[in-house]
Order: structure tokens, then sequence, then C-alpha cells
């Protein structure tokens, strides 16, 4: 494996030169994503000139934009502007960041519907809120974090697919339930979504989730409140913004299905629709590049090496990561819910969905 890099802008782009299959002396460039810009962690400067040139965003990237998401640069800047116009006028919520990289992470997600935007908005520093107790201090130099990180829990490959997407990585045998907390593996799960947003890249073509359930148990279950869980299950989807485009999950023990299939009664349709479970992982390589995945999983770039890729990243926009903790929601009032009722008038259908996840616990027991 051959290693390049190049510096473009105010970007480093890393690229690797792999062999195109294992037994093939043929070789191929595969671009990986250390492209951000180094030493810009201001949160409050707007970007200047057509936002896909000042980024560096690849033609490829711009027609995926138009095509799937209706932004130009006339729909890009006019949303923006109500979107800084709403929040300036919003009793409700204070020291949001107005940048158009942050954002452009809710209209991307919802299409550039302000509207929506600005739910998801709302929703979004709600569930910080609620869950302040799990995902406080986002820093990945927290050493619990930092731990939890270095074993390779949960990291995105430096190789995209095909399509441009970003590959998140999680092993559930890579957490100790002795060692690390429920609150660990959520601070590094928003840790690894916050920076990843912090890329119009993978804004625009979205995400890719892989989990790989080997070694669970229960006590991976016992560590979490199943309150906090039925909560992520049910906001998640619709306060964090990202395009999540598949989830694939492997070597899922069958009684872990049940968890699984509880879960699902808490997304979207569309969500049920790219959530995959594959028996082996032979299976998964079918529908996913296996470029994208590490050499432990068949891939060509060991785990070790994608983990210290992704720390240089983490690095880099570590100060940006931070500066969110400062953004509040004052009041809920705001918030419609996926039904069309606000937050008091859900109680009756979480106490069903608790009795549905509380079961699937009980069912749990895991070989």
């Amino acid at each position: 494996m051959k290693l390049k890099i190049k510096r473009w802008q105010r970007s480093v782009i890393i690229f690797f030169t792999l062999p195109e299959t294992p037994n093939s002396r043929t070789m191929t460039t595969a671009r990986v994503i250390l492209n951000f810009p180094w030493g810009s962690n201001s949160s409050s400067e707007k970007l200047k000139g057509d936002y896909f040139q000042d980024t560096g965003v690849t033609d490829a990237v711009m027609k995926i934009a138009r095509k799937e998401l209706r932004e130009d640069k006339t729909i890009r800047e006019q949303s923006l502007e109500q979107l800084r116009e709403w929040l300036q006028k919003n009793g409700d919520v204070e020291n949001v960041r107005t940048d158009d990289l942050f954002l452009l992470r809710f209209l991307r997600t919802k299409k550039f519907s302000v509207p929506m935007a600005q739910q998801m908005i709302l929703k979004y520093l709600n569930f910080r809120k609620v869950f302040t107790h799990l995902i406080h201090t986002l820093d990945f130099m927290s050493p619990s974090v930092l731990k939890l990180l270095d074993g390779g829990y949960i990291f995105p490959s430096p190789i995209r697919d095909k399509h441009g997407r970003r590959v998140i990585l999680g092993f559930a045998n890579h957490f100790n339930p002795t060692e690390h907390t429920s609150s660990d593996m959520a601070r590094l799960h928003f840790i690894t979504y916050e920076t990843l947003m912090e890329d119009p890249e993978h804004q625009i073509c979205g995400l890719v989730h892989i989990g790989d359930f080997r070694g669970i148990s229960a006590a991976h279950i016992a560590c979490w409140n199943p309150t906090d869980f039925l909560r992520i299950m049910k906001w998640g989807e619709q306060s964090i913004p990202m395009r999540n485009k598949e989830v694939h999950l492997v070597n899922v023990p069958s009684t872990v299905k049940y968890i699984i299939e509880a879960g699902k009664s808490m997304v979207s349709k569309k969500m049920k629709e790219r959530l995959q479970v594959h028996v082996t992982v032979s299976d998964l390589c079918k529908k996913v590049d296996p470029a994208c995945l590490p050499k432990e999983l068949g891939g060509t770039m060991p785990m070790a090496e994608m983990i210290e890729i992704w720390k240089m990243e983490l690095s880099a926009k570590r100060n940006l990561v931070l500066s969110t903790s400062n953004m509040r929601i004052l009041s809920d009032r705001g918030i419609i819910s996926r039904n069309g009722t606000d937050r008091n008038n859900n109680s009756n259908s979480s106490s069903l969905g608790m009795e549905t996840i509380t079961g699937s616990f009980r069912k749990l027991e895991v070989d």
C-alpha cells in the first residue's frame, strides 16, 4: 500500500494506492477523507463566495446536491438567510451557531425545507439537553472516551464507498461493559457524528453504518437505562442531522433480534427499509465495498491505521465540536412531534414503547 498526501487550499487529501483485489497486481487509487480545513475552528465565521468552491466539494458531489437535495446557490443563500433570521428572533434558544456549515447540516438533511430544518434544530438542541447526563463533555481526549476509541469500538473508515459516502464501523466486542458506561458509548457515538457533520461532503452524500454484533452480551444491554434507550431510539432519527443512507448489521445473535425489532418500531418506514441484517461477513461484503472495511473484516487497511487517521481528523475539529456545548434550548414549546402533537401529548405512546423495549430486554439471553 502506497500513501500519498496532497495539500489543496486549506485542506489535506490523502490518497491510498491499493490493489483492486487481494490477488490482483492491478492498482487503484482510492481518495481518503482527510480533506478538512486545517486551523479553521471558528464557529461564527460566515463562509464567503460560492460555498461549493470555497470548500473544495467535487463536481460529482455538487451533482448529488442538485439532484437529491435540490440545492443550488440561490436556494442555499435564501434558506440560510431565513434560518438566521428565525434564530435571531427565537427566544427559546440561545448561542446557536449561525455559520453556513452548521446550519446546512439541517437544511441538507431536510432537503432545504426551512420549516422542517427549524424543527430539527429545536429537536437537536432538546436531544442534547435531555441527554446531558450521557453526552456531556464531547471531548474525544477524555480518558474513558479515548480508551474506547483506541479499542476500536466505533470509527469511520477513511476510505469512501463508490458513492462517496463515509462508512461508520461499530464493533460490539470492542466495548467492555465492565470498564465503560453507557455515557462513554453515547459520547463517542455523538462525537463521531458531530465531527463528520463538519464536512460538507458528508452532509451531501450521507453515511453508511455497519454494526458487528459479534461478542455482544447481556451486560452490554444492561449498562443502559431502558428509558434512555427508548428515547434515543424514538428521537434520534428526527434529532440528529445526518443523511443515513444504509444500515448494515452482521453477526447478530438470534436473541438480540428482539432488540432490533423493537428498535425498528421507533423509526420511520424509510429507515426500516434501509436496514439490512447479514448472517456472515461474506454476505455483508456483497452489499458494501470491502475496500471500506478494515483488514480484520475483509478489507485492506488494518483497523489500527484507520483509527489513527480518524484521530487526526478528530484533533483538527476538536475545538469546533467542543464549542457546540454552548448552545441552549430554553423551552421545548416550539417542538412538533412526528404525529403532530406537542411533547406533553406523547406520554401514552412512550409508555407503550417502553413496554416493548423492556420486554425485549428481558428476552435477551445471549450465548
